[in-house]
């Protein structure tokens, strides 16, 4: 018996998580390709907590449930999700955290809302390796390519670590195997919403606002993510927590006279 915990202590031990909650399909995908790598467990929400960036729940207690072995559940946030699970849920920190696979990329300006690259934000502030998953494309989802990538970079991620103070946000194309060209390294591009809000009335002819959709317009040119992923490469792009802009600095130094 000895033995058997020693083992198991000497497995990595990766939190799984997402936002579009505990029964997505991307994250049992995701969930099935970690535990071929060590011990995974998911945390995620209970339902859909798409787009909803860093939140963190403050105004009310929060429940942990176990659905199945190594598989809880929490009713709030997957910035929640990370903090509970990182810190009460599991016996000790993470070797490696893994958020999605989301159905959708997330790519240029949309990481400021995303949930599943907030929950990789969390991660990596508490100094765990994290990477954040997306497939592009649409319903019906096919992770399979998507969750074998995974299983790679996760792998490389627990050998040789990461960046310090820094995450990896990965789109990966929705095409069949053979067609993906190869992997690369990117910044983060550019993507700007024209018409994005549109105006409804409800039947008493009330005006109502639903945010979503519109035309799509991106910049930043060839090194970017949303160019790699269109041009068939996996986009894996790293995140650095620090957002200051220090060109910025010097700047104001220059420019502003107080």
């Amino acid at each position: 018996m000895a033995s058997e915990k020693n083992d198991a202590v000497d497995k990595p031990l990766i939190l799984v998580t997402n936002d579009d909650g505990v029964y997505a399909p991307g994250l049992r995908a995701l969930f099935t390709e970690m535990q071929r790598l060590g011990r995974a467990v998911i945390v995620a929400p209970e339902r859909d907590k798409s787009a909803v960036s860093h939140s963190l729940t403050m105004n009310r207690p929060l429940r942990v449930r176990q659905l199945e072995t190594d598989v809880f559940t929490l009713d709030g946030t997957p910035t929640d999700c990370v903090s509970i699970g990182s810190n009460k849920v599991l016996e000790r920190r993470p070797d490696l955290l893994v958020s999605g696979i989301n159905p959708g990329v997330n790519l240029g300006d949309d990481i400021s809302y995303s949930g599943t690259v907030s929950a990789a934000i969390e991660g990596t502030m508490y100094a765990i390796p994290s990477l954040a998953f997306s497939l592009s494309g649409e319903s019906p989802f096919d992770f399979t390519r998507a969750a074998e990538f995974a299983g790679k970079l996760a792998a490389r991620a627990l050998s040789s670590g990461l960046p310090e103070n820094t995450l990896l946000n990965v789109n990966v194309p929705a095409l069949p195997g053979k067609e993906i060209k190869g992997i690369r390294f990117t910044c983060q591009g550019r993507r700007i919403y024209k018409n994005a809000i549109q105006e409804t009335f409800d039947p008493w002819g009330r005006k109502h606002y639903w945010i979503g959709g519109g035309t799509v317009h991106w910049s930043g040119g060839d090194t970017t993510d949303e160019h790699a992923l269109r041009d068939g490469y996996i986009s894996v792009t790293p995140i650095h927590l620090d957002l200051t802009n220090h060109a910025g600095i010097e700047f104001l130094k220059k420019q502003w006279q107080f």
